[in-house]
């Protein structure tokens, strides 16, 4: 019995200091684990978010080409002398400090018909005096890209270009800035390599003060923009980022001093990059030369002004009066999108702005080599506190413990942060604390977890496996009794399976069946689903009982997304088989249900009840009339935001008299493309102008929605209603309601 208990011990301890060691190395950056790298991307979003000053910054405007300006000015892009004519207003008319262009001009503009002109000065029209004397004095007016060009001479202007890592032949009309920040320095082997680049045209660089590239080699592994490099090496030449060669720009062109640390990892590679300083400021940046992205909020921190305001001198002059301007795009076809911490989709030129503003305010975050020091110490605390303290206490006093320890990480962590700008891991000593004590209480207290099998193996039958051992391993009390709580049902039914049934014999459909539904199970288990019964080929499942999920509405989605994705399998098995083809439709609702063990003497069952899920039900017999696979309420879509949704109508169902909004689930939010995302906002002006009973300009939009998805019912479901509605106007108060009479 001793030599058990001491090779539990021996065991326990291996187990521990491994687990310190691997995490250690990660910390070091000598063994990346990707895990702990997107726990600490996720720390970090929640500190910037939670900590953003979400004030407005008027010091530096942005100029956006919306969608007013190519309404009023036309499609983009606009004449170079328009251009001319807007860098003219800037800075004579509303005398600007300076403007940098969050847009690249890489080719000639041939609108004003010039080369047209000049073919037939040369070829039909040669000989024509009068011509030739009318061409050559209108040339230098109809030369656009000389006149924007001119329009540069003597202000403070920064063109903007990309670089790539991709090798590709540059466009021998257009150039990069006139000179790099530096040839090539110790610490270049460190940054971003550009092997590419797309430029400007030369004479447009070449009357520009400086130029700085504006797209973002640094975005972390899952795509998110938190940090954007200030410096790139390419070939022998260091070059800046738009954001910094402005603000270099704003400060009268001071010049850029380099702070390295000589012991920062390993010399033979050349020194590291500490600190980018100029004049007083102090910008702090990683080895690779890029900076924390000090966000201010949301999109909007600074004011935006339409262009064709600028153009037409709507703009009050104390609004542009010694500001930094940059101009760049949100009009639809045109938004430069950047994936961030606060937003998915949040504007590339507003990246730029919050570098200049927090160098400006020094409040950039910074995370020195020396921070590496404080995190393994904090590691080898962590882990000689587990190991060697916790396992002589009790579990109450363990547990206090464990608490204090990880309100003391935070602790520690958010000071560094909100008070000397500094990020240190978070999730990576909490990731430690946590393994390591369930560790313990794994060794220490296994037995005491017996106690609660017996719980387990009351809901075994109706639950899977995964939320059976959760049970097991929380102190919460469940029950058989009756309660009623929020609540996420689903309803799942299979299309067209009486037509395929009625060929098959009782043991061929029984396999069907189970082919089918056998899937369709393990999908909802696995997104923490209880099945509550088989209605023939159809499902009823619901979440949040017996196991609590704070999720139940998001997972329930996710299940029906996972359902839909399993059906394009078994369509194709189907059709190997000879067999027709098969759809489904589901419903899914959020709502107040009554759970519990029910029935009679005779008979019990753990289900749900109540009109929410009565309603789950309707939806999923909706599903035929729409045309859809997977409908959901409005209360499901406001308990799972991180999907991307589509309104179908507002509706009162049979059985029921209040009115519910049901949408179509689409994707999650990750992975819709920009097209669709503008599908679903011209969809959201049709629905305004249907529910404001504007008929013709809702049947334009339909009838537009109609050419671009033909194969869409909802559009036509729509278009024949508004007929119907032009012929038969409804009732003053009518609140755009439609009422099912059938199931």
């Amino acid at each position: 019995m001793i030599k058990t208990s001491q090779s539990i011990k021996i065991y326990r301890l291996l187990i521990c200091l491994s687990l310190m060691l691997i995490i250690s190395l990660h910390t070091t950056n000598q063994l990346i684990l990707p895990l702990i790298s997107r726990l600490e991307h996720i720390c970090y979003d929640l500190r910037l978010i939670a900590t953003m000053p979400e004030t407005m910054d008027e010091r530096i405007v942005i100029v956006d080409i919306d969608d007013k300006s190519l309404l009023q000015e036309g499609r983009w892009p606009w004449s170079r002398n328009k251009l001319a004519y807007l860098v003219d207003m800037l800075f004579d008319y509303y005398n600007v400090s300076l403007l940098g262009f969050d847009v690249v001009f890489a080719e000639k503009d041939t609108s004003s018909g010039l080369n047209l002109l000049e073919t037939l000065a040369h070829n039909s029209l040669a000989n024509n005096a009068s011509f030739q004397a009318v061409l050559n004095k209108m040339r230098s007016e109809l030369s656009y890209d000389a006149l924007f060009a001119q329009s540069f001479e003597n202000r403070n202007i920064i063109l903007g270009y990309f670089v790539s890592h991709l090798a590709n032949k540059a466009n021998p009309s257009t150039k990069l800035p006139k000179a790099a920040v530096i040839t090539q320095a110790p610490f270049s082997n460190w940054l971003f390599e550009a092997k590419s680049y797309g430029g400007n045209l030369n004479k447009l660089q070449d009357s520009a003060r400086s130029g700085g590239f504006f797209n973002n080699l640094g975005a972390d592994s899952d795509g998110v923009s938190r940090r954007l490099p200030l410096l790139v090496n390419y070939k022998t030449e260091i070059h800046q980022a738009l954001s910094l060669a402005i603000f270099r720009q704003y400060q009268g062109l001071p010049p850029l001093e380099f702070i390295t640390n000589d012991s920062y990892g390993d010399n033979k590679m050349g020194q590291r990059l500490e600190y980018l300083k100029i004049q007083s400021f102090t910008i702090p940046v990683d080895e690779q030369g890029a900076v924390l992205i000090p966000y201010r909020g949301k999109k909007g921190m600074f004011p935006y002004i339409s262009a064709t305001d600028i153009l037409n001198g709507l703009v009050d002059i104390e609004k542009l009066e010694h500001k930094i301007v940059i101009m760049g795009a949100t009009a639809a076809g045109l938004y430069d999108l950047r994936s961030t911490p606060m937003q998915r989709q949040y504007p590339g030129v507003e990246i730029h702005a919050n570098i200049i503003s927090g160098i400006l305010d020094q409040t950039i975050k910074s995370r020195p080599n020396y921070i590496i020091i404080y995190e393994l110490l904090l590691l080898v605390m962590i882990s000689g506190i587990i190991i060697f303290i916790i396992p002589r206490l009790s579990v109450t006093k363990a547990t206090v413990i464990f608490i204090g320890l990880t309100v003391f990480i935070f602790g520690i962590n958010l000071i560094l942060w909100v008070y000397f700008n500094l990020d240190s891991n978070l999730a990576t000593p909490l990731l430690l604390l946590y393994v390591l004590f369930s560790i313990q209480l794994f060794f220490g207290y296994f037995f005491e977890t017996r106690r609660k099998n017996k719980l387990g193996n009351l809901f075994g039958q109706y639950i899977p496996p995964e939320l059976v051992e959760q049970m097991n391993q929380t102190d919460e009390d469940f029950s058989l009794k009756g309660e009623s709580k929020e609540m996420t049902v689903l309803f799942s039914d299979i299309r067209g399976f009486t037509t395929l049934s009625e060929n098959l014999n009782p043991q061929e459909l029984c396999e069907l069946i189970n082919d089918i539904l056998t899937p369709t199970t393990q999908i909802i288990h696995q997104n923490k689903g209880t099945i509550d019964k088989y209605i023939g080929d159809a499902v009823m499942a619901f979440w949040n009982a017996p196991v609590k999920d704070n999720n139940h509405a998001a997972n329930s989605v996710q299940a029906g997304l996972d359902i839909l994705t399993n059906l394009k399998d078994l369509q194709a098995e189907f059709k190997e088989k000879g067999l027709p083809r098969i759809d489904v439709g589901i419903g899914i609702n959020t709502g107040i249900m009554n759970v519990g063990n029910m029935g009679s003497q005779f008979r019990t069952a753990y289900t749900v009840m109540g009109d929410a899920v009565n309603l789950g039900s309707r939806l999923e017999g909706l599903t035929k009339y729409y045309s859809v696979k997977l409908i959901v309420s409005e209360t499901t879509k406001r308990a799972a935001p991180l999907y991307v949704y589509r309104e179908l109508d507002r509706v009162q169902v049979k059985g029921k008299k209040e009115p519910v909004t049901i949408y179509e689930v689409i994707s999650n939010q990750q992975v819709i493309t920009a097209d669709y995302s503008d599908y679903l906002n011209l969809l959201d002006y049709a629905f305004n102008d249907y529910y404001q009973q504007k008929w013709i300009e809702a049947k334009e939009r339909f009838s537009y929605l109609h050419q671009q998805k033909p194969d869409d019912r909802l559009h036509l479901l729509y278009l024949e209603r508004i007929e119907n509605f032009i012929a038969h106007p409804p009732a003053k108060d009518w609140n755009g309601i439609f009422i099912h009479t059938t199931k």
